[in-house]
């Protein structure tokens, strides 16, 4: 990671965590590399505030190349779903839950936690707000982060409100050394096909000879607006793509019934990156609101978290099979 160092001042190093008004107990960055994911168990722990175990499991997931979406030190479904795509990676049974083999596997006694020196391109293109309303969407010249805090936590896959816990005194100014995770490089390789499990709520990228390469967790449809079915084939990728709204062919957007053109950026409708299926209308998609995926409905499309649809578009191209299906996990074929 560029920008990266070993150490912060000591003050730093002793971080108060807090959950709306409620005080919680001090995280340290060293307990979070000092952790063991061993002590996690099988079943999901009830949490109310991140823990230093469930952080470093995360981001091993992460760099495994099983997303657990946003790394907030939670564990809720998508931690869940993130160990049965590791299971499913290394042909281990696939139950979800965090057992001996999987922690034997996935443990690195390397760290996870580095420092970062807030460089003065961290600050620009950032926008004062971003309205809710399309129409105001449509007249703003870029859908950019709202903060350097919102910009790293983006970069390095982090929910903003852990970022800032573990940063309680930075201004997150040029220059500022600040802790975040390292999540790890990008996975690369040229997925074959693409399988869209509505059941899992998840997306799996599946390599020439059946691996897995990669899997995320994801939004997909709704009720209202469900997803397609059957197999598609990928038609293209934009990215930083602006949103064409028409609410004639997709949903309406507050009191607006005329078609806008939203500008670009990782907090447009869409996020960062489209990848555009042969089902006219419907694509494969980032978003602005990341620690929302696999929670609220989408209008049709697939939702990723920005980081997860920019990795997985560079593993596609145009031809690459899409099939959607519904069942409690994939078998390649």
């Amino acid at each position: 990671m560029s920008s990266m160092k070993a150490a912060l001042p000591m003050q730093l190093l002793v971080l108060a965590i807090s959950v709306g008004d409620t005080a919680a107990r001090e995280l340290l960055p060293e307990a979070i590399d000092s952790a063991s994911i061993a002590t996690i168990g099988a079943e999901a722990p009830a949490l109310a505030d991140p823990d230093p175990a469930i952080v470093r499991l995360q981001v091993l997931l992460d760099r495994a190349g099983s997303s657990p979406g946003v790394i907030d030190g939670l564990y809720g479904e998508n931690l869940s779903k993130a160990v049965a795509g590791f299971e499913a990676m290394n042909s281990l049974p696939v139950d979800g839950k965090l057992d001996r083999d999987v922690v034997a596997r996935l443990e690195d006694p390397g760290p996870v936690v580095a420092s970062y020196v807030v460089s003065a391109e961290d600050a620009t293109g950032l926008v004062d707000r971003i309205p809710e309303d399309y129409g105001e969407k449509a007249k703003m010249e870029s859908l950019g982060y709202t903060s350097v805090a919102e910009k790293l936590s983006e970069r390095f896959h982090m929910d903003i409100d852990l970022v800032k816990a573990l940063n309680p005194v930075s201004q997150f100014l040029s220059g500022d050394t600040v802790w975040v995770v390292n999540p790890g490089p990008l996975r690369d390789g040229k997925a074959k096909r693409i399988e869209v499990n509505k059941k899992a709520g998840q997306v799996l990228a599946y390599a020439e000879d059946g691996s897995l390469l990669a899997v995320y967790p994801a939004t997909i449809g709704s009720e209202d607006n469900p997803a397609p079915s059957g197999r598609h084939k990928v038609k293209g990728v934009a990215r930083m793509p602006v949103y064409r709204y028409n609410p004639k062919l997709n949903f309406k957007q507050g009191n607006n019934d005329k078609i806008l053109t939203i500008p670009k950026g990782p907090n447009g409708p869409v996020g960062s990156v489209w990848i555009d299926l042969t089902e006219p209308t419907y694509g494969i998609h980032g978003t602005p609101e990341p620690k929302l995926i696999d929670k609220v409905g989408s209008h049709g499309c697939v939702r990723l978290t920005n980081w997860d649809a920019e990795e997985l578009a560079g593993m596609v191209r145009p031809g690459v099979r899409v099939d959607f299906v519904n069942r409690s996990w994939a078998v390649p074929r």
